[in-house]
């Protein structure tokens, strides 16, 4: 090769080397996550999903994009966020909940849609039926309501003396509402009696919330998982712990912060399901196809420390049979 030659293939190799990585970079798939609540509450979720799609090979930034967007709680926003999603023509659309899905199926009827978390996707209308979803949409249920009854008998299980109990939800979730009308079933046949207080949307206007449960002198709260109980998560313990009100709740969060007891389906263990789809997806599956799955673990956590502050005793059947205790 002469030296002419030489530059000339040296030199189309070193400008060519850039387009081949930008080739690359081209065919890196895109997400598009649209998440109800804010980055921060939903974390220890986001790296679940996260870590198993880099587990099934996925890499951020190199095999696969994923753009965020993050109503922070306000539901109005999502039909925005959604449709903002789309017009970056997104291989795979994520969400979660009942508002988030909603949204992105009425953004769009093409792009394939995986939700990490819906409790009655098939009552909802999201899907056609757990088996065969049909549509371009599928994704893990949990199935939240049949865990309202069982909730009050854990509860019940748990403080004897148990009567009055309030019940805090996001009425503007139909899945809440459900999981509350179920609950008042059971409360019949256990011998309470169930109050219900509405969520709200504002920190400054929960004080006003907190102030209504009480008035009915409870002797105990239940909270319903829904993005914007665990929003406030926080500030719900912090006030069944100033003023000695036992909290069950679906959200992990509250139980962590000084709630009693949690009972509900592994929220992680469904985004690790959720991830394996959209894996399915990228490698040309269905959605349609795909039948939706439900966790298949459900996590009973005791805090025993606030078990404590508390003046209560829980029996010791119970805490055999809890996942986790929180000293």
């Amino acid at each position: 090769m002469d030296r002419r030659a030489f530059i000339a293939a040296v030199g189309g190799g070193i400008f060519l080397a850039p387009f081949a990585a930008w080739g690359q970079a081209a065919k890196a798939h895109r997400i598009g996550f649209l998440g109800t609540s804010s980055a921060a509450d939903y974390a220890v979720f986001l790296k679940a999903f996260r870590q198993s799609l880099r587990d099934l090979g996925h890499e951020e930034a190199r095999t696969l994009l994923i753009e965020y967007r993050w109503a922070d709680g306000h539901a109005e926003r999502l039909p925005a966020l959604a449709a903002e999603l789309v017009r970056l023509k997104p291989d795979i659309l994520v969400t979660h909940s009942t508002p988030g899905i909603r949204a992105v199926q009425q953004a769009t009827t093409t792009i394939p849609i995986v939700f990490g978390v819906s409790g009655d996707p098939v009552g909802l209308g999201f899907v056609k039926s757990l088996a065969r979803p049909g549509g371009n949409t599928t994704g893990v249920a949990t199935l939240q309501p049949e865990l309202g009854p069982k909730r009050l008998e854990v509860f019940k299980e748990a403080i004897p003396d148990l009567r009055r109990v309030a019940v805090l939800l996001n009425l503007d979730n139909p899945v809440a509402h459900e999981e509350l009308e179920k609950m008042k079933i059971a409360a019949a046949k256990l011998g309470l009696r169930l109050q219900s207080a509405r969520m709200v949307r504002e920190p400054s206007d929960l004080e006003t919330v907190f102030a209504t449960i009480l008035r009915e002198r409870p002797d105990g709260l239940v909270v319903v998982a829904d993005p914007l109980t665990a929003a406030h998560s926080a500030r719900i313990a912090a006030f069944g712990m100033k003023n000695r009100l036992p909290i069950m709740s679906g959200v992990s969060a509250i139980v962590t912060n000084g709630g009693l007891i949690g009972y509900g389906a592994d929220f992680v263990e469904g985004w690790r399901l959720a991830a394996r789809y959209v894996d399915k997806i990228l490698k040309g599956a269905k959605p349609a196809d795909l039948p939706v799955e439900q966790p298949m673990k459900f996590e009973l956590v005791i805090n025993l420390k606030t078990a404590k502050a508390l003046g209560l005793t829980i029996p010791q059947t119970l805490l055999l049979r809890a996942d986790q205790v929180i000293q």
